[in-house]
């Protein structure tokens, strides 16, 4: 048998009245795609709260921040530190980071002047306390030289760089899963071993505008006329494409080969891309669907999308979910003659009964019908990832 090299995850979802990924106007994000607007997901906003779920699974949270700064300082101030201390500190870590890393200015959410990073740095949780505890070993050294400058940023670094620098380039899971980039610290660089498409509906779409007002209850209560606020939302529906894919060579790479741990994050990564929904206006909108289709292929060439699929958008009528289904077996029929099904090691799909075939158990080229999100996820990894322990 072939080594498998990727598992590709391919998602027919529906999503109600919602914005769960609005743009700098507070409107869904659209794409315009076979002449035809569509309403789009981010990869980064889905991507997020796969990310999460992974975390909250497998434990190990990756933070990703500017305040690593404020992080240690309060870390430091729990410790017994002075607040001017404990800031001396954590400006040291970063000055010490390397030259590439500079401090900046912000206010807080108490409006309180804090200095950040001037990139985002990306490590576990768990990388701060360890900074903190560096500081606290070099405590006597940072305050002499926080005494000498005339201000925090004027002082020279003093800590062991490559010690901070390990520490900034440890992993975690999804760091391993998702990848890293921090031009300024290259060292830390990690390839991601995950590829996320943005969603797109599978036909057109238009934004919808709601017109909503607030209730003043004192003014009510004394018969006052109009509301006491009022405002417009923006909102669409539809039925989404959603695709991933993950690299299984990079993966075990950056797991120094670990097949083990492997399979628990393929596993927890495929349950989170199909169980999780983002959380942009859930509260007002609860958008909180499960997909109508999930079809998982195994392969040993490349990852290949489905997503031309929709190029020219479904028609509706009587829904989307069916004829999108159908749209994607048809053209998964098409990919399979033109590569040939010998690089398909795998391949199996799930499905509610809406998007299954009015006169069929199932659909002819999206592999066996797994009955279950869980099944589906076994069955593929245990393909993708023979032996060892999930």
């Amino acid at each position: 048998m072939s080594t498998p090299k990727y598992i590709d995850i391919h998602v027919i979802q529906t999503l109600p009245f919602s914005n769960v990924n609005r743009d700098d106007t507070g409107s869904p994000k659209t794409v315009e795609f076979g002449g035809v607007e569509r309403t789009r997901v981010s990869s980064q906003s889905w991507k997020r709260v796969v990310r999460q779920h992974v975390e909250e699974a497998v434990g190990g949270e990756t933070v990703r921040t500017r305040r690593v700064v404020v992080g240690v300082a309060e870390r430091l101030i729990k410790q017994g530190w002075e607040k001017s201390e404990a800031e001396a500190a954590g400006v040291q870590i970063a000055l010490s980071a390397g030259k590439k890393i500079s401090l900046k200015q912000e206010k807080d959410e108490s409006d309180e002047v804090v200095l950040t990073t001037n990139v985002l740095l990306l490590l576990p949780e768990s990388g701060i306390d360890e900074l903190a505890a560096l500081a606290d070993e070099h405590r006597e050294v940072i305050l002499a030289e926080a005494k000498k400058a005339k201000k925090l940023t004027g002082m020279k670094p003093k800590l062991p760089s490559e010690r901070i620098n390990e520490i900034l380039s440890r992993r975690s899971a999804t760091i391993n899963l998702f990848g890293r980039m921090v031009a300024e610290l290259p060292g830390a660089n990690v390839d991601g071993a995950v590829q996320v498409a943005h969603a797109f509906t599978t036909h057109g779409t238009a934004v919808e505008y709601d017109f909503f007002t607030a209730v003043d209850d004192i003014e009510q209560k004394l018969d006052l006329p109009g509301s006491g606020y009022m405002d417009t939302a923006l909102f669409s529906a539809g039925t989404f494409y959603r695709y991933a894919n993950v690299n299984l060579t990079d993966l075990l790479r950056n797991l120094d080969q670990d097949t083990d741990l492997a399979r628990v994050l393929v596993k927890t990564f495929l349950d989170g891309f199909i169980t999780t929904v983002p959380s942009g206006k859930q509260n007002a909108t609860a958008a909180v669907t499960l997909p109508d289709l999930v079809h998982v292929t195994v392969r040993d060439d490349r990852p290949v999308s489905l997503a031309n699929a929709f190029e020219a958008p479904v028609g509706g009528g009587d829904g989307f979910v069916r004829k999108s289904a159908h749209r994607l077996d048809s053209h998964a029929g098409a990919i399979a003659e033109l590569l040939g099904e010998s690089h398909v090691l795998f391949s199996a799909h799930t499905t509610t009964p809406g998007a299954m075939p009015k006169n069929a158990e199932g659909w002819g080229h999206l592999g066996v019908n797994a009955r279950s999100f869980e099944k589906l996820i076994d069955d593929a990894v245990g393909v993708a990832l023979p032996g060892g322990r999930s």
